[in-house]
């Protein structure tokens, strides 16, 4: 097992080769979880994340043991944190992605000097592409989790954190293979005997809840949090989970979603579905941490800017800043211009317009309007409503 001076050498390797991110309260998110939190910032790494740490650390030992390239199989934050690195180090970097991978992907692991091969539908058949190639070309796998050097990289994240808050009382970490909370969890545990670890995963990739904890829980196809969508968690840090992390829960997407909402507009900070994961838990499991002294690790900002724009619009959505509104009227002259003008009296924005005769089971000389509105919020929406009905209309929100 990965011991504490393991990842205290590796603390002392990484200095100067990647960042100190910050890690400081949100007042905010404190007041509204019911817990002091305090966030360590891994969103603002080079390559936007902690797979930076474990993958410089593993590539300085194969460096100094004489390897010249590497290979390793990611669909994301790992494939850039070991080209990054190779790139740095000299040796040359070989990513095996899946062929369904993101054009940006793709392109920024070339933009940091790897190459990059396209292969198989899965995580699992590119991996297998990934270790033939080791073989073929005398090339090092780089495991993205199952990795002594890795899970020491990574639990330096701990060291940095209780250094720079000490005092905390529970670590909460995002999981998918496992590598980030077993390094945690070894350093921390090390430092601080009582803290308490406490993982994190999305209802749809739950294995290393069943795996650790004996239960069956269905896997998913997809998640937003896909940085740790692994559907098996790795045998080493399994083994550390198990014996180290004091808890494992569970989040769904609607959680994660908010979480990822909510770090934007009160921290401004973007931060991918793993990332937000940890919050996730908070939102979802308060009194599991009321009170407490809090670390949440926002461990990568790698999020698609159209997934995130996603995540916005539904999330205003749920808070009611934008609503879908059908107003029923006669259908003569001057009668969309008397809902718009009411619209306006009552202070929302008209965000589209759609005016419906035709597919309707309204008498002939009706009409249905739809609006899209912007709004201050679900107060501000009933306001709106019942300023429409007070001129006439029937108007109801669409769900």
């Amino acid at each position: 097992m990965v011991g504490i001076e393991d990842i205290q050498r590796a603390a002392t390797r990484l200095q100067g080769q990647l960042l100190n991110t910050p890690c400081v309260e949100s007042r905010t998110l404190s007041d509204i979880v019911g817990a002091q939190v305090f966030l360590k910032f891994e969103n603002l790494q080079f390559t936007a994340s902690f797979k930076e740490r474990g993958a410089c650390n593993k590539l300085v030992d194969l460096s100094e043991a004489g390897v010249q390239g590497v290979v390793a199989m990611s669909a994301g934050n790992h494939a850039q944190g070991v080209a990054y690195h190779a790139q740095r180090l000299g040796m040359r970097a070989v990513i095996v992605m899946p062929r369904f991978t993101p054009g940006v992907k793709i392109e920024r692991t070339r933009g940091f000097g790897a190459e990059v091969v396209l292969h198989g539908d899965t995580l699992d058949a590119a991996r297998a592409h990934a270790q033939a190639l080791a073989e073929s070309e005398d090339l090092s796998f780089v495991h993205p989790f199952d990795d002594n050097a890795i899970i020491a990289g990574q639990g330096t994240v701990a060291l940095e954190m209780l250094d720079q808050v000490p005092g905390l009382d529970t670590l909460v970490v995002s999981v998918g293979g496992g590598g980030l909370i077993a390094g945690m969890a070894v350093a921390a545990k090390a430092r601080q005997p009582g803290i308490g670890i406490v993982g994190v995963q999305t209802t749809r990739f739950p294995a290393m809840v069943n795996s650790v904890q004996g239960t069956q829980h269905p896997q998913g196809l997809n998640t937003i949090a896909e940085g740790i969508a692994v559907g098996t968690p790795g045998v080493l840090t399994r083994e550390i989970v198990m014996s180290l992390v004091d808890d494992l829960v569970m989040v769904d997407e609607g959680d994660i979603e908010q979480a990822v909402l909510m770090l934007l507009e009160i921290e401004k900070t973007v931060v991918e579905g793993a990332g937000a994961a940890g919050l996730a838990a908070l939102l979802r499991h308060p009194e599991r941490f009321r009170g407490k002294k809090v670390g949440l690790v926002l461990s990568g900002g790698n999020i698609d800017p159209l997934l995130l724009a996603a995540i916005i619009e539904r999330g205003m959505v749920r808070a009611g800043r934008l609503a879908r509104v059908r107003i029923s009227s006669r259908d003569v002259p001057g009668m969309l211009a008397r809902i718009t003008a009411t619209v306006a009296e009552a202070g929302a924005n008209i965000d589209e317009v759609h005016h419906q005769r035709a597919f309707t089971m309204l008498a002939a000389q009706n009409v249905d309007i739809e609006l899209v509105l912007q709004t201050r919020g679900r107060a501000h929406l009933g306001d709106v409503l019942d300023a429409l009905r007070r001129s006439g209309f029937e108007a109801q929100e669409q769900h």
